[in-house]
């Protein structure tokens, strides 16, 4: 019988999990909750493929123990696939499979409704109302339709935040190397960066961490944005230099910041630090501000998005493992 190992396997992740086997009734799965290391992976000894999710680095050492337990094919449920070692992957044969497009929706919508409760100034409202605080002034509002919204990168999360802002009634303008047919039929684009960052007031990130975009919001960037401006980052941690945005907010150029990916997240995110030593003083001082909106990488975080990214990496997996072509196979070429 065909057999299926998953690892780091959360209890959200259970019930779609549940309903995969029950719909595949002739494939052996078993999971553990443990990720992928040099020493889990003989847990798989036996299987025929492997489904994981993890943070950590696929190490030459982790991919070699895996294929000595006899397991090449390995199906990610996520998307990114920079954590890696590509060279020792191709050198062992394997086939990778990822899942892009899980629910573009779950990022684009957690975006928008944060840039709207940043411009509302909900998190400040929300102090006072705790303190019982029920004056209005200072914390008056911007209208979302009175915003000009910069959108850097306009593949499926981006086109759908689009939408999003424009059903709001705002004015859209967007930036990408890799221009959209349709929407640069429509007129969206500007020329530049510099013109994006001159003309919007809501600047939303929604492009990888290629090395080119590494730390592309910096002091220089924001330096030619508008005053008051709204910087989103629901990609990837890396695209923002920390550091200038905080000196943005600190000298009242940036209006606020939303945040749900952290260029040091890994060990900090998806762990409880009550009443421990939270290790990030930079990030707590973010969590603290009144006019900043930290979500430890959740945006995908919804049970359409999660029953996607497990049915996806167990059908590519199951089509890995009797031959077939997978949805989407990952290039071990990755020039």
């Amino acid at each position: 019988m065909t057999k299926i190992f998953a690892y780091a396997i959360r209890d959200d992740e259970k019930p779609f999990l549940e309903e995969w086997k029950n719909a595949h009734k002739d494939i052996d799965v078993d999971y553990t909750e443990e990720l992928l290391t040099p020493e889990t992976a003989k847990l798989a000894k036996g299987a025929d493929g492997v489904v994981v999710y993890q943070q950590l680095d696929y190490t030459p050492e982790t991919l070699q123990a895996l294929a000595d337990a006899g397991v090449t094919k390995m199906s990610l449920r996520n998307v990114g696939v920079d954590n890696i070692d590509m060279d020792k992957a191709k050198e062992l044969g394997f086939e990778i499979t990822n899942v892009p497009v899980y629910s573009p929706d779950a990022i684009a919508e957690h975006a928008a409704i944060q840039a709207a409760r940043i411009l509302r100034q909900d998190k400040r409202m929300d102090e006072k109302m705790a303190k019982r605080d029920l004056r209005w002034a200072p914390t008056i509002g911007r209208e979302v339709r009175d915003q000009v919204v910069g959108v850097i990168g306009t593949g499926h999360i981006g086109q759908v935040f689009m939408q999003i802002m424009e059903g709001f009634g705002a004015k859209v303008i967007a930036y990408d190397i890799f221009k959209n047919p349709e929407l640069e039929k429509k007129g969206y684009y500007v020329d530049s960066l510099d013109d994006l960052y001159k003309q919007a007031d809501v600047i939303s990130l929604h492009v990888p961490d290629v090395p080119a975009n590494v730390h592309m919001i910096n002091d220089d960037s924001i330096s030619k944005m508008k005053d008051d401006v709204v910087i989103i980052n629901v990609s990837r941690g890396p695209l923002v230099d920390i550091d200038a945005v905080i000196r943005g907010l600190d000298s009242g150029k940036i209006f606020g910041y939303v945040m749900d990916t952290y260029e040091g997240e890994v060990g900090v995110f998806n762990e409880d630090w009550e009443g421990k030593e939270f290790p990030d003083k930079k990030l707590a001082d973010l969590i603290d501000r009144p006019n900043v909106l930290v979500t430890p990488h959740t945006a995908f975080y919804t049970t359409h998005a999660v029953r996607n990214m497990v049915t996806k990496a167990f059908d590519n997996n199951l089509a890995l493992v009797e031959g077939k072509e997978p949805e989407s196979p990952v290039k071990l070429d990755q020039d």
